[in-house]
């Protein structure tokens, strides 16, 4: 086999600036992408939709994004750069509506927090237009949503996972993963299905965990009285429980089949902390907090590749209590 030396053409990075970018859905995340890219240089028009006229109008008013359109195939038209921030249950309807004006070379990702659904809805709609995009999940987001909490700053220091199909143009992998890196992230790539089993564990579950703890604590007659007592380990723990509904409605539904898995290894984690207070064994027990107490450590100290900076602001909020509204 013959081999050339490279160059300058061969070794050059793919350059991570737009043209136009059509932003569907202008909430939190959508929002906050348009501002990193405008902050950074990365694209010269943002274009803008949302279902609702107020919120898109409030982005254009805000700065967000420098044109309104009345429909998300508009927002996609002539753009070479489109991103769907949409709630995961909703990714299908907006891909098929935008799939006809998705131009030849243009790049489509999406930021929702599942991916294999995603991935399904793509190959269900996207035709010929499927190698043109690359799924995404920014680890990044905050538990109040929409678009008057976007942040230039949102994504910076923080991760990103991408997972493209086996039909997805290598250019445009590069493209987005040059792009993301560009905002200060850390990028990723994982098969969907590694993708939603590793969030199942690090995510949708300790959400779960959090609206339940929060819902067995009000169930109780004494509720009001356990929560004025409720200090800072409280606020701690439940504070993704204040997360928007309807999204992790979706995602929970969504990743189902990965969060049950999850559930299972946590009742069994459960059942041998229950077993050894039954039992008395307080030399047990301290192993078994002491064991949890050396993880959580050695993860904050980044211990582990997906560790978030402990220096870095902007993505001290829950990773995963991402809306795009």
């Amino acid at each position: 086999m013959s081999t050339r030396p490279a160059t300058d053409r061969d070794t050059a990075a793919p350059s991570p600036g737009f043209v136009r970018l059509g932003v569907i859905g202008c909430g939190l995340m959508g929002g906050s992408f348009a501002l990193a890219l405008k902050a950074a240089g990365l694209v010269q028009q943002v274009v803008g939709y949302a279902r609702s006229p107020e919120t898109v109008a409030r982005a254009r008013a805000l700065g967000v994004i420098d044109e309104e359109a009345s429909s998300a195939p508009m927002a996609a038209a002539g753009a070479d750069l489109v991103l769907v921030s949409v709630p995961v249950a909703a990714t299908g309807e907006a891909l098929q509506a935008i799939r006809p004006q998705i131009g030849p070379g243009a790049l489509v990702m999406d930021v929702g927090s599942t991916k294999s659904d995603v991935v399904q809805a793509a190959r269900q709609t996207l035709a010929d237009r499927l190698g043109q995009f690359v799924p995404a999940h920014p680890i990044a987001g905050k538990e109040r949503a929409g678009v008057e909490h976007a942040s230039a700053d949102l994504y910076r220091g923080c991760q990103v996972i991408l997972t493209p199909l086996a039909e997805t143009d290598p250019t445009l992998v590069a493209r987005a993963q040059a792009l993301w890196q560009a905002l200060g992230t850390r990028v990723r790539t994982m098969t969907p299905r590694a993708h939603d089993a590793a969030y199942a564990a690090v995510s949708h579950l300790p959400h779960l965990l959090a609206f339940a703890a929060v819902r067995a604590l009000a169930g109780q007659p004494q509720a009001a009285d356990f929560l004025g007592l409720a200090g800072p380990g409280f606020r701690d723990f439940t504070r993704i429980a204040a997360s928007d509904p309807d999204v992790w409605r979706d995602i929970l539904l969504a990743n189902a089949t990965e969060l049950r898995a999850q559930i299972r290894h946590f009742r069994a984690a459960l059942d041998s902390f229950e077993a050894t207070l039954d039992a008395g064994d307080a030399h047990l027990l301290r192993e078994l907090i002491a064991e949890a107490s050396r993880i959580r450590t050695q993860w904050a100290a980044g211990a582990y590749a997906a560790a978030p900076p402990s220096s870095d602001p902007p993505c001290t909020a829950p990773p995963s209590s991402t809306s795009p509204r």
